[in-house]
């Protein structure tokens, strides 16, 4: 029996981290080479010319780089929900889950950027990093007032 209990506990983790896990690496992925405006404009900048036929060419890398900057931010918001959702059993607390959230958020906002560094088609920026901590804590900014507000409901879908 007690075998069972662990071999349960550890499926549990899995699939309460798996998902933060895999957005990790998503996002170490987009912070390579194929991740470059280069790279992103093949799908941005269709979209963009479609919305704006008559808009001129700096105005469109202006609209481009808005967008990148959007992705930064979205992004580090998805990545503290996930950690919100793989912390929220493991954690015992709301400050304590917060804080591990922050922790990830920070970690992979600062070890990506450095990344990039090396990149020769990326720019390591620490004004990216501060945008994906906004990102990040923006998001466990809204699940902490969520958790004021409706505690219980709150309560029962971070438990599950």
């Amino acid at each position: 029996a007690l075998v069972f209990i662990n071999t349960e506990k550890r499926r549990e983790r899995l699939i309460r981290f798996a998902p933060l896990f895999l957005w990790i690496v998503v996002i170490f992925f987009l912070s390579s080479n194929l991740g470059s405006t280069s790279h992103t404009s093949m799908f941005v900048r269709p979209i963009l010319d479609f919305l704006f036929p008559n808009a001129p060419e700096e105005m469109l890398q202006l609209y481009h780089a808005y967008v990148r900057k959007a992705a930064h931010f979205t992004e580090y918001a998805v990545l503290a929900c996930l950690a919100i959702w793989a912390f929220g059993r493991s954690a015992s607390g709301l400050v304590r889950m917060l804080v591990y959230g922050l922790i990830t958020v920070v970690s992979v906002a600062a070890i990506d950027e450095y990344n990039q560094s090396f990149n020769l088609s990326r720019t390591g920026s620490w004004l990216d990093v501060l945008l994906d901590i906004s990102g990040g804590v923006t998001m466990l900014a809204i699940f902490w007032i969520w958790r004021l507000l409706c505690p219980s409901i709150a309560t029962d879908r971070t438990a599950n």
